[in-house]
């Protein structure tokens, strides 16, 4: 087995699993013998190793990167070892704050007031395994269209009201069925786009269907083709060239480095995309993307990472359309201010964005990693309607 370097995003997991799970066992082996009943308190406690075991499972293969290399395990043990570790960390974390406040509270009262705030606390701490559900039964799989005036620069009048739609980050896997993946692919038809692009993350390891994500993207249509970049995903499977290849042959062109022009009347989009672009080069961005730039037309880049932005402007590009953070995946609002895990890293983390008079969207995606939840941030099917800034 080949080892990648460890990302920061799966130190900061590690992490919050570790921290949760110590705060967890705290609080069980102080409370158990005072809160269960005898006889439920060793099958109790046999759960909880179990699921400790599996836990630590996931977050060994999490820090080995097994879920973007092929391995002797099979797919379904990696993928099942890496779900339950993120929801049990999360559900049982929030469980454990929970508990925390409502034990204080217990002491006290009288008995019979007692036995309300426990059933009372009973039901709050049962909440986050209730909204993790939620988020995987429910959220995960409500595919919204959001329609969004998108302002560019300069444009051409005959390029006023074009629409496109934007799809990113199917991320087909165990976490998003092909079966989903075909009822996105006919949603986005059915808004009748101008243009269609795809802004990376087609499958999220080594060994997922691509072939069949392919053949789904192939049935994609639009007035001028479907065009699309790469995500790091695609990257990690080292599948960048066959997923270019093989898609090129079903109708969709990924642009690596390129740029194709499209024609309406008298005004031209000069459409241009890169691969993904490495954290660690940031300070190199989008090398040599200057000579995709076409003086006297609209620039509009596809890129799978949105923190290129402000270098994209810098470039001489118009507009740009990315992907690659799930919108936060897992957002809460606290105090008016959005909060999630992708803000550490961007501050394009969803929606539209605006730079010295230049556009950026950055689109939800559809599906999920990690963990199959989402909260806050559903996945997303764009459609964006060109308009003069």
């Amino acid at each position: 087995m080949q080892l990648q370097n460890t990302h920061t995003a799966d130190l900061l997991v590690a992490a919050g699993v570790i921290l949760s799970q110590c705060l967890v066992g705290r609080l069980f082996f102080r409370d158990a013998g005072s809160y269960l009943p005898s006889k439920w308190q060793r099958p109790a406690r046999s759960a909880l190793y179990g699921i400790w075991a599996v836990t630590l499972c996931g977050l060994v293969m999490d820090l080995l990167a097994m879920r973007y290399r092929g391995s002797h395990l099979p797919s379904f043990i990696r993928v099942a070892s890496v779900c339950v570790e993120i929801l049990w960390s999360f559900g049982s974390g929030l469980a454990a704050l929970i508990w925390m406040f409502w034990r204080s509270r217990l002491a006290p009262h009288s008995q019979s007031r007692r036995t309300a705030l426990r059933t009372a606390a009973a039901c709050t701490v049962a909440a986050p395994f209730a909204v993790v559900g939620f988020g995987a039964l429910v959220e995960r799989s409500r595919f919204e269209v959001s329609e969004v005036e998108f302002p560019v620069p300069g444009l051409h009048p005959d390029l006023e009201g074009l629409r496109i739609a934007q799809i990113s980050d199917l991320h087909v896997s165990p976490f998003l069925s092909i079966r989903e993946a075909a009822r996105v692919i006919d949603i986005t038809n059915e808004l009748r786009p101008h243009l269609t692009v795809m802004t990376g993350d087609l499958i999220s390891e080594f060994g997922d269907p691509l072939d069949a994500v392919i053949y789904q993207l192939g049935r994609l249509r639009a007035e001028a083709g479907v065009l699309g970049c790469l995500g790091n995903h695609e990257m990690y499977a080292e599948c960048e060239n066959y997923t270019a290849r093989e898609a090129a042959r079903r109708g969709v062109t990924f642009l690596r480095g390129e740029a194709r022009q499209l024609k309406w009347g008298q005004g031209v989009l000069n459409v241009a995309g890169v691969d993904f672009q490495r954290f660690s080069n940031r300070a190199n961005y989008l090398p040599g993307s200057e000579r995709l730039v076409r003086p006297g037309t609209s620039n509009l880049l596809l890129s799978h990472n949105p923190d290129v932005f402000p270098v994209a402007v810098r470039k001489g590009f118009d507009a740009v359309l990315a992907g690659h953070t799930h919108g936060g995946q897992v957002t809460m609002e606290i105090v008016s201010r959005t909060v999630n895990l992708a803000r550490f890293f961007t501050p394009y983390v969803r929606g539209l964005y605006r730079l010295d008079g230049n556009s950026c969207y950055v689109n939800n995606g559809i599906g999920t990693i990690s963990m199959p939840v989402r909260l806050g941030a559903p996945p997303e099917i764009t459609l964006l309607r060109l308009r003069r800034a």
